[in-house]
């Protein structure tokens, strides 16, 4: 097991048909491997906060405005809001992508600062830009707006679109941002090699539902 890989993991279960059983199992394997943290729809953060109280190294993750960001920016506050005060320590939020696309760059910078103010001091943001639906522009523009907005990750993808992280976007992403702002790889990592490619190019987190198999070196067939 790769002691490194496994701290920066994000260990991830969005499904529709998630379970309690299944949210219970997925905070015990975050506890048993050390991942940085469990990744879960807003309707879970309060029990998987109750789960994880006695392993405070195990951060509470969870999704705002997802997985299409078409919900208007004061219904992504009020996402962030609530899931903080049910327990979230880092809120992964969707891009306005349709607003990108018509370079309307405000409302894009706007919409990630409203998360971000809503936040402030209690919570890690990371500004998730599905890279499968961008362009190279696209990607380095919403990138940098991420880092104007004060976020403090950037990250490839929600696992629910077209595609998921490559290595190649992790690279133009990590050099878009500086060395300073996370950058996290979601969508596709399947296993440790995959994991390690993404460390490669820059990625400083890693979300999967795999986690699990990637600590132990083997190869999942999940698509998140």
């Amino acid at each position: 097991m790769s002691k490194n890989i496994t701290n920066i993991i994000d260990h991830t279960l969005l499904k529709a048909d998630a379970t309690l059983e299944q949210i219970t199992v997925l905070a015990q394997e975050a506890i048993q491997y050390s991942f940085a943290s469990v990744c879960v729809n807003p309707t879970w953060v309060k029990k998987a906060a109750e789960l994880l109280k006695d392993a405070p190294e195990v951060k509470v993750c969870t999704v705002i405005g997802f997985p299409l960001g078409a919900t208007t920016s004061e219904v992504k506050a009020f996402e962030t809001t609530n899931a903080i005060n049910n327990g979230a320590d880092e809120v992964d939020m969707v891009i306005n992508i349709g607003a990108l696309k018509d370079k309307n760059y405000n409302l894009v910078l706007n919409d990630i600062k409203a998360v971000v103010n809503a936040a402030k001091d209690k919570a890690l943001v990371k500004v998730i830009i599905e890279t499968a639906l961008l362009t190279e522009e696209e990607k380095v523009k919403v990138s940098e707006l991420a880092v104007e907005a004060g976020a403090d990750f950037v990250k490839t993808s929600t696992g629910f679109s077209t595609g998921g992280a490559t290595a190649e976007d992790i690279a133009l992403m990590r050099k878009t941002v500086g060395p300073e702002i996370g950058v996290k790889a979601s969508g596709g990592v399947r296993g440790l090699e995959d994991a390690k490619a993404m460390v490669e190019a820059g990625a400083t987190r890693i979300g999967a539902s795999s986690g699990v198999s990637i600590a132990k070196g083997e190869k999942s067939d999940s698509d998140y």
